[in-house]
Formats: C-alpha cells, structure tokens, sequence
C-alpha cells in the first residue's frame, strides 16, 4: 500500500489508476428500493455489469514537464474543473490527479489502486497524447444502453476506430495508449472494459511497455 502523497510524487504519464467501490448487491437494493446512492455508483455498477469488469473505473495519468500530475479519464460527473476547458463538464476530462482520487474515494466511495506503467515515455509518445487530448476532451459519456451495444459489437470487430462521438473510460484509455503506441491497434478500443487494465487480465502492451501489478492507494 502506497499513501496518496507518494502515489501522487512517483506518477508518470502512462500510469494507470483504477477504481472499485459499492458492491452490486448493495446497489441493487438501494435501486429497488429507492434509497439514495451516493454519487455516480448506479453508473460505476452498469459499467462492472454490462462488461464484467471486477473495477468500475480506470484513468490514465499524464504528467508533463513542471505540471502537477493529472488524471486522463471519462465520468458522468462534474465535480471538478476541467484542466483543459476551465469549465467543470461530464464525459471526458482532466483533472488534477490528487483532486481527481480524493474525489472518487471521499465523494463516490470508491478505493484507488494504481499500476505504474513500465518503459520510456519519451516526447513523442507525449505529442501524440496531446492530440488525443486535444480531439476527445469534452466528448460525452455514452449513455448505459450505448455503452453495452459498443461494448458488444467490439466483440466481433476488429478496427480500431478514432474521434468516436462518445467515449467511456476505458475506451478512452485504450484509444490514448493506441495512439501513443503503447497499445496494439488489433483491438478497437471499446473492446476493452475497465478490468482489462486489471492484473489479472494480463492485458499485453506494445514491448519494452508494461504495466506493474496493482498498489492499493490510501
């Protein structure tokens, strides 16, 4: 286990940061039952259901120069100012990367792990990062039965596509390490859910890249 102070100082571009929280029984009930759910769960819960995934959601870390380390992700919510825009959004977003885990862990009630991405990230991988941050920041967050529809169709095909009209977050993760070509391009980038970016589905990267085992975040 790693204190987020020391998560925050180590982060490298390329870092993965992947969260889990509220179980789906206990969503399910809430939901039934119309009880509040706290934040965005019903959405982190769709997402673990429609794909499976043992995480609800995953972020990639960018860090350049003399920048605070920043999280590369794609949510419903609006919590914090969008690094790019100014502006507080839903969908896809940049925010401060200590902001960003504090605001899944004390608000959404969500545990962060991290897996630190291992090889040299040199100045073109960074370029080719800005483009896509460029191209997608602000795009919207797919709506649960366009999420699964994607997630599906992903299945059976088998390009990569570029500049969709909305993107989840592990799509937009795997469409930024594609394009930075961390990430073969054999997959189309909704094939992959946010547990693919988890340890145990041993996801392959580009070589000399890889991505070490999880460290818990407190």
């Amino acid at each position: 286990m790693v204190a987020l102070d020391d998560a925050v100082a180590s982060a490298s571009t390329g870092d993965v940061w992947l969260f889990r929280g509220r179980s789906l029984a206990d969503v399910a009930i809430r939901t039934v039952t119309n009880a509040p759910v706290r934040g965005r769960s019903l959405a982190d819960v769709a997402i673990r259901t429609v794909t499976n995934a043992p995480v609800n959601h995953v972020g990639m870390v960018v860090a350049l120069d003399d920048l605070p380390p920043l999280l590369w992700h794609a949510e419903l919510g609006r919590s914090l100012p969008d690094v790019w825009t100014g502006e507080r959004q839903r969908g896809v977003q940049l925010h401060l990367l200590r902001d960003a885990v504090t605001t899944w862990e004390e608000r959404y009630g969500q545990r962060a792990w991290l897996r630190q991405l291992e090889g040299d990230v040199d100045r073109g991988h960074e370029d080719r990062l800005m483009e896509v941050v460029d191209g997608y920041d602000g795009k919207p967050f797919p709506t649960m039965g366009r999420l699964a529809k994607s997630w599906a169709v992903a299945r059976f095909r088998r390009r990569a596509h570029w500049n969709v009209e909305a993107v989840y977050c592990a799509e937009l993760v795997a469409t930024t390490y594609q394009h930075m070509g961390l990430l073969p391009a054999e997959r189309p980038a909704s094939w992959y859910d946010p547990g693919r970016f988890w340890s145990g589905d041993r996801i392959e990267l580009t070589p000399p890249f890889r991505l070490g085992d999880e460290v818990a975040v407190s």
